[in-house]
């Protein structure tokens, strides 16, 4: 009797004191959860919201909360997130010194321009002169044999025997016999017109005797292009005997880069070296450019003069050219190799120090040797990276959406961008006019803003790389994941 009463008073005592645990876990469960809630909604309020973004859709904004074309609540980017105070990458200080990373100053001052290119020695088609005779007639003697010889003033070329040639000598001498000067003086200018030369004319007067051949004389020194006839030969005024050219002046055919084109100006200093003369240079200038651009090889030619006086240079040798462009002054440059370039845009990876990174969209000019003018993007006195650049490139996973916002990173000297299209919303938190491409930005470790679920980015951390990536471009990914969300529920 006594053992089956204190069986009750025990299941009494345990079922209280489990009443009891019960009531005081859920006073300081619900105490803590206000806690929480109070200290989330301070964290909240101290931070200022730039605009809201659609979970599964990053590049649609709206300037107040909402929810998205799928019906999903819009999530808040703070200030923290996306204006420009977190870094694109970080990285430990011992990570970046066993990648060698290297970084370089944004200069400002002058960018001497050289452009080096090739072309090939040619005539200068200036003194280039076409020998045809007058008249029909047979060469009797032909003084010139083959192409290429040397031709001096004065020197003969031809001789040509010509009926119509003959008959002007008589009748200049006819002229010569009545005394009148109009007809002296038609009969002389019938003379000239048939390629007659002043000196042969006095002859003619002084010794009153026609000759069966008329000789012709080079006018001026050059070297024989072409011959195209042999002796005994018919010729009529219409075919030309030989080409004529003063190899004293050539010409350098050249062709310059399209990008390049802008630094070309007619008269610019120009210096060539030919490998048949090593450590000689000559010294000429730009004399044309020509106006149409090589669809084929997308270069502009452009034709230099240069002075030839001991006759060295033959037409088509190789030549290497060199064009000293006018410097550019006041300029912003950057090394060569910090400059990253893709097929849709050029970026570089400016540091920030203590191992934090951004990855900057630039605009780039003209190029100079190992060093690259920046016309938009950067300022004097950032360092920009020159080692181990597309490793922190490839961490930071940007597209081409991230590029067009990574003016609004701490390192990009660009103003930050707008984003809605014109201040206004409509109904659901819908930002009229177009969505701007952005980016997902992830916050620091210690922020407390809701953030919605994504896929991993493509391009994962290294093993071995203590790298957290800021801002990642909009992957192919996410449009599919939109699709296969567009049937849930709201959140």
């Amino acid at each position: 009797m006594k053992k089956s009463s204190v069986i009750p008073l025990t299941v009494v005592i345990v079922l209280a004191a489990l009443l009891g645990g019960y009531f005081v876990g859920k006073r300081g469960s619900v105490t803590g959860s206000r806690d929480t809630g109070s200290s989330t909604n301070s964290a909240s309020t101290k931070r200022k919201v730039l605009y809201w973004k659609a979970p599964m859709d990053p590049n649609f904004h709206s300037d107040k909360p909402g929810k998205s074309p799928m019906g999903m609540e819009l999530v808040p980017v703070y200030a923290s997130e996306g204006g420009g105070n977190a870094s694109d990458v970080k990285i430990s200080p011992d990570v970046v010194n066993n990648l060698g990373v290297r970084t370089a100053l944004v200069q400002r001052g002058s960018l001497s321009h050289r452009l080096v290119t090739v072309g090939y020695v040619g005539y200068d088609e200036d003194t280039i002169t076409s020998i045809n005779t007058r008249a029909d007639g047979w060469i009797e003697k032909l003084a010139i044999k083959s192409a290429g010889d040397s031709v001096k003033a004065g020197q003969l070329l031809y001789e040509l025997f010509s009926p119509k040639l003959a008959t002007a000598e008589r009748e200049y001498l006819t002229a010569l016999s009545s005394g009148s000067r109009s007809l002296i003086a038609a009969s002389g200018e019938r003379m000239h017109s048939l390629g007659f030369t002043s000196s042969q004319i006095q002859q003619l007067r002084r010794t009153r005797k026609v000759s069966d051949r008329v000789a012709r004389y080079a006018r001026s020194t050059g070297t024989v292009m072409s011959l195209a006839v042999s002796e005994g030969a018919y010729v009529m005024p219409a075919t030309q005997i030989m080409k004529l050219a003063d190899l004293h002046t050539v010409w350098v055919m050249a062709e310059v880069d399209e990008s390049n084109a802008g630094l070309l100006h007619t008269g610019q200093k120009a210096v060539a070296e030919f490998d048949a003369f090593p450590g000689r240079q000559w010294q000429g200038a730009i004399d044309y450019i020509y106006p149409d651009l090589s669809a084929m090889t997308r270069t502009v030619k452009v034709r230099l003069r240069f002075a030839n006086p001991d006759l060295k240079l033959q037409p088509n040798m190789y030549a290497r050219v060199t064009i000293h462009a006018e410097p550019q002054l006041n300029r912003i440059y950057i090394p060569n190799q910090a400059l990253i370039r893709t097929g849709h845009s050029q970026r570089v990876i400016v540091a920030l120090g203590e191992g934090r990174f951004d990855v900057c969209p630039v605009l780039a000019g003209f190029s100079s040797g190992n060093r690259v003018e920046i016309l938009k993007g950067l300022q004097p006195g950032q360092r920009v990276v020159t080692s181990a650049q597309f490793m922190i490139d490839s961490e930071a996973n940007v597209g081409a959406a991230a590029l067009r916002l990574g003016g609004g990173r701490t390192g990009c000297n660009v103003s930050p961008p707008d984003h809605t299209s014109d201040g206004k919303s409509t109904p659901g938190g819908k930002v009229s006019g177009k969505a701007m491409p952005t980016v997902s930005v992830k916050g620091d470790a210690g922020d407390t803003a809701p953030k919605a679920k994504k896929a991993a980015p493509a391009g994962a951390a290294m093993p071995g790389m203590a790298m957290s990536a800021d801002a990642s471009g909009s992957q192919p990914k996410a449009k599919h994941a939109e699709k296969a969300a567009s049937g849930r529920q709201p959140q």
